[in-house]
């Protein structure tokens, strides 16, 4: 399966006034705005927007829609405008919602390209307290998630795809920075895709080794270190709870280890490690899943998929010239879980690459076992000033909070609030949630040091406080469960995977 972000997604280019043509333009209307305020192009490339007829019965209502025709002669003879409401009542979200929808529709009129009139946005968005970077960054990231589909699979069509999205500006909004926003969003989105695609492909055409070949590539074309290791060399680093979760599969394990040391890194900082879960099917192993459902669990790698597509999107930046200021590791335990005669066993005990041992009391709590092996490995071997792992861990996690967030775990409160309050600004939404030391109990083996799951209260919580255990205690460490927030249905995100925790992963590899 091939990645082909660069040929899918929508190209974005800059009009400046005098220059602007297009098969369409979208605006955007508080309620009770007429097409003057709405509307910056009035005055030049349309006109006859102010006077058309079907403004009469535009109220400008929230997720209201209308489509206006001028002389086609015109450099815009064609508009839709797009209620938001009332002002008092908008947010940002529902701003990136209307225009993925508005993009959408375009795609489906069969246009190959389509402006935005930024400088009307703008004012909309200066009433709500957005910068016109920011926004410009949200627009253009929104346009490109919401054309997103998932194809590798299908009979190739000869559809025509929307190609363009011309940003319209005036001499005043055509800055550097505007425009490095709008590349900044298409390097997130090249590696939001980048996840989203690895999450969707079933699991005979994203196994450990198919995952580990697509990290060679991304590594080669960014020229980032990578190293594989395959099951005798994780075995020699004593990595025996992430090989228990192997062993009932034909398909081997693998894990990936990805080095990024940017350019003008800070001479002898120590890294940042972002450890994702990877298993590429899971079936619950001896304590086998109810069939109903289960051949979603082809995302259950969707921690390392947003691993990976951090690693994507942070060579897009560096190819603009945008470098984080420490060295970047990512490291992707990936396998599969499934039942069979060689499957690890409920009761079954397996010593951890820290020492501990680990009684296996459910097969299908196997996510926290290959992330305790990998989150020791990172340690160990690179000594991290912050080390992350993100992981689809637990369904009592999607319970607590709901579809569509993620919960972060963390010993250092502030920290845990940085990524929780960095993540919410990027529309990756978390929440906080406690590592309290009394559960540990939960966790206590009359056989071994700890056992690998506990009650189904706090399920969550006994889950981050099972990781905490094989982290060393001066280490910055955070846990992200994305259980409830790797899949979605909305005008962003085409139903499937989402690709969550690729802004807040890259966002966090800019820490000083």
């Amino acid at each position: 399966m091939n990645f082909t972000a660069d040929e899918m997604m929508i190209d974005i280019e800059f009009q400046i006034q005098g220059q602007w043509k297009t098969d369409l333009a979208v605006a955007f209307a508080l309620e009770g705005e007429g097409a003057d305020d709405a509307c910056h192009f009035t005055q030049t490339a349309a006109p006859w927007l102010s006077i058309a007829p079907q403004w009469r019965d535009f109220g400008g209502k929230k997720d209201e829609r209308v489509l206006l025709y001028g002389p086609p002669a015109m450099d815009i003879s064609r508009c839709m405008v797009i209620g938001l409401g009332k002002s008092e009542e908008l947010c940002l979200e529902d701003m990136r919602m209307a225009f993925g929808k508005a993009v959408a529709a375009c795609r489906d009129l069969g246009l190959e390209h389509i402006g935005i009139d930024i400088v009307s946005m703008a004012r909309i968005g200066a009433k709500l307290g957005i910068g016109k970077d920011s926004l410009a960054r949200e627009l253009a990231l929104a346009a490109k998630l919401a054309l997103y589909s998932f194809t590798a699979f299908k009979k190739k069509s000869d559809t025509p795809r929307l190609r363009k999205l011309f940003f319209l500006l005036d001499d005043d909004f055509c800055s550097d920075s505007l425009k490095q926003a709008v590349r900044f969003a298409e390097a997130e989105a090249c590696g939001i895709y980048l996840a989203r695609d690895l999450a969707n492909a079933p699991a005979n055409a994203m196994t450990p080794s198919d995952f580990a070949e697509k990290a060679r590539q991304v590594a080669q074309y960014h020229n980032f270190a990578c190293k594989v290791l395959d099951e005798e060399e994780i075995k020699a680093e004593n990595m025996n709870a992430f090989l228990a979760v192997a062993k009932g599969s034909a398909e081997k394990p693998r894990l990936v280890v990805l080095e990024y040391r940017p350019q003008n890194a800070v001479q002898g900082a120590a890294p940042i490690a972002l450890v994702g879960k990877g298993i590429t099917f899971d079936s619950g192993g001896i304590s086998l899943k109810p069939s109903a459902g289960m051949e979603e669990m082809k995302g259950d790698m969707s921690g390392a998929a947003a691993v990976l597509g951090t690693f994507e999107t942070l060579g897009r930046l560096g190819m603009n010239g945008v470098f984080p200021p420490r060295p970047i590791i990512g490291v992707m335990p990936l396998c599969e879980n499934l039942p069979g005669g060689t499957a690890t066993k409920p009761g079954d005990i397996v010593f951890a690459k820290t020492g501990k041992s680990v009684e296996i009391i459910n097969t299908d709590a196997e996510g926290r076992l290959i992330l305790i092996d990998a989150l020791a490995y990172a340690e160990e071997r690179y000594k991290p000033e912050y080390l992350l792992d993100i992981a689809t861990l637990t369904g009592a996690c999607a319970v607590a909070l709901g579809e569509g967030a993620a919960g972060v775990f963390s010993s250092d409160g502030k920290l845990a609030d940085r990524v929780v309050s960095r993540g919410n600004a990027l529309f990756e939404r978390a929440w906080q949630l406690p590592v309290w030391k009394h559960l540990i109990k939960e966790l206590k083996s009359n056989a071994a040091d700890l056992k690998n799951c506990g009650s189904r209260y706090g399920g969550s919580l006994t889950a981050a406080l099972f990781l905490k255990e094989f982290v060393g205690k001066d280490v910055n460490w955070v846990h992200i469960d994305m259980a409830a927030a790797d899949n979605a249905d909305n005008a962003l995100n085409p139903k499937g995977a989402t690709g969550f925790g690729v802004r807040t992963l890259t966002d966090f590899s800019f820490t000083e």
